[in-house]
């Protein structure tokens, strides 16, 4: 891949014609030196990359070695984050549905109407169709692309689903969650089987663990993929979501004799979850790097939201040291566990302190792309390519956590300023949730030892262990020892200094209240410019039960109007 505009791809270019619009040549000189001016400070083109874009399922900010816990292994993961840029001030969104809404459409949940809780499999209703998605933009520009794994986006009619929103194939999941095995989901006191090959259900995969399966069927996807177009590939795991409730988490009990360390034994099995969904990571890396084709590509791992710490939706991840747990608006729900990766990054290896959120993704992947998105009107999502292949200042200010007037609930950070006003779950799960996993020591061995270091030694990216242990001191976040101010939301709106404070333990809205009347100034604003939630009632006939006992696209079989 050269680092050359090719003819299709939308570069910003002067033609001859253009230069010979100026009235005179000292009017075209100088058009001409700022022009070279501004192209020395924009990033160069590409040719096609291929996109690589791995989501793990409610994993926590602590979960992963990058960020300093030394409980889990996770070489794989980690070694990717080292050799390209770990993402230190990146956010998501609270729950799933809406962080997928986000990631796909570029645009905050409250502008698409996603911003109150997730979709149930009986429920009439999807991301909008009005909305143009990632992998639609990218077949415009040539790509062949792939989803394995989970959708959430919705699925009553087949209009709402993967093939009909610009993926050429889908293998896994369109619901919520899934049991890692038997790939059932029990919710709202309905059960049903929901595993997909496009749309066919996938009978014969039962039984299958599924991080295997997503596994197997992308590494086949990146075998058998014509180099002659560039390949978009998001892989969306199950891990490390809890399935049903008789046994919420689920890996091969092999695994567990790793982790006798770990006296908790959900967290023990939550550690099985996760080391399939690195060696996952790993397989992949090492399947591209096969192919010839991990020096042309782009790779993003990122969580979709906080981790579910404590026994919240019976699983056992880690936040520390951060606050609060997934579907709430805590940095510990929105703060998110996040690297990028490529050869075209200018600047690699290294923490990336730009601060980026999730609707970012869209802009970002298609400029590396090479589309010119400024075609691309009325998204939240900016730009980064730039700011973090080359370590420039981030084009983002401001931050919407999410608005949501159902739960009375809203947060938004602008510059290094946090606000909260109110909070979910009455507060019940507003703590901090460990735990720490800081005893013991980083596996570097095992970090070099992975199926990614392998590759990317042969690449000549691999770091030395000196410079690992320098950027994950960098990565780690401390809370200090600061006297702590109490914050009491569903009392009065709540003001920290993020930068300063990031485990939100100092509520400094008495200390500032100018700050925090401006900043519930600017939250008024936002929030004039939401639209309602979309969700709907559950359909008694989105029963499983009345079609076979399998999750279905209902709307497209019953003639009468869905009430």
């Amino acid at each position: 891949m050269n680092n050359s505009c090719d003819s299709s791809v939308e570069c910003p270019r002067v033609t001859a014609e253009e230069l010979f619009e100026f009235e005179s040549p000292s009017s075209m000189l100088l058009f001409l030196l700022l022009f070279i001016v501004t192209s020395l400070s924009d990033c160069e083109c590409h040719e096609r990359p291929n996109i690589v874009l791995i989501i793990a399922d409610d994993l926590g900010w602590n979960d992963v070695g990058f960020h300093g816990s030394n409980q889990i292994p996770t070489p794989n993961i980690d070694i990717m984050a080292w050799s390209g840029v770990s993402l230190h001030n990146y956010y998501v969104t609270p729950i799933c549905t809406p962080s997928r809404a986000a990631l796909m459409t570029g645009k905050y949940p409250i502008h698409t109407g996603m911003q109150h809780t997730v979709i149930f499999a009986a429920e009439p209703r999807g991301l909008p169709l009005t909305e143009k998605i990632l992998p639609q933009y990218l077949k415009e520009l040539g790509y062949k692309t792939h989803l394995v794994g989970k959708w959430h986006l919705g699925s009553y009619k087949k209009e709402y689903l993967p093939l009909n929103r610009g993926f050429d194939s889908h293998l896994g999941f369109w619901n919520g969650k899934i049991d890692m095995y038997d790939h059932t989901n029990q919710e709202k006191g309905y059960w049903g089987f929901d595993f997909r090959r496009d749309f066919s259900t996938a009978h014969d995969l039962f039984g299958q663990y599924a991080t295997d399966v997503y596994t197997n069927e992308a590494v086949k996807i990146i075998k058998s993929h014509n180099t002659s177009s560039p390949l978009f590939l998001m892989l969306s795991h199950s891990a490390v979501h809890t399935g049903n409730p008789s046994e919420p988490i689920r890996a091969p009990e092999k695994l567990f004799v790793n982790f006798t360390h770990i006296q908790d034994f959900q967290r023990r099995k939550f550690a099985a979850v996760l080391t399939k969904l690195d060696e996952s990571v790993g397989e992949v890396v090492a399947a591209l790097k096969a192919k010839g084709v991990l020096n042309d590509s782009i790779v993003v791992f990122t969580t979709d939201n906080g981790g579910a710490a404590a026994g919240f939706n019976d699983n056992a991840a880690s936040n520390y040291p951060l606050r609060g747990v997934k579907n709430t608006l805590w940095e510990g729900g929105v703060r998110g566990a996040g690297w990028l990766w490529s050869p075209f990054i200018d600047k690699r290896s290294r923490v990336a302190t730009q601060r980026m959120h999730l609707v970012d993704w869209l802009p970002t992947l298609l400029s590396a792309a090479g589309m010119n998105v400024s075609s691309i009107k009325h998204i939240d999502g900016v730009d980064q390519w730039c700011a973090l292949s080359q370590d420039l200042p981030s084009a983002r200010e401001s931050l919407v956590h999410n608005i949501d007037d159902e739960y009375g609930s809203a947060s938004i950070t602008y510059k290094q300023w946090k606000v909260h006003k109110g909070t979910n779950y009455g507060g019940s799960w507003d703590g901090w949730y460990g735990p720490a996993g800081r005893e013991g020591a980083y596996d570097t061995t095992g970090l070099l030892a992975s199926k990614a270091a392998g590759a990317l030694l042969d690449m000549g990216m691999l770091p030395d262990t000196e410079h690992i242990l320098r950027l994950r001191s960098e990565a780690t976040v401390e809370c200090g020892d600061r006297e702590a101010l109490p914050c009491r939301p569903l009392e009065a709106p709540c003001l920290f200094n993020i930068d300063e404070d990031p485990c939100e333990t100092r509520n400094l809205a008495d200390i500032h209240p100018d700050v925090l009347q401006m900043m519930l100034k600017e939250l008024d604003r936002v929030n004039r410019t939401a639209v309602p939630p979309n969700n709907q009632p559950l359909t008694p006939v989105g029963d499983p039960k009345y079609w076979g006992y399998v999750i279905t696209n209902f709307g497209d079989y019953i003639n009468n109007e869905i009430k």
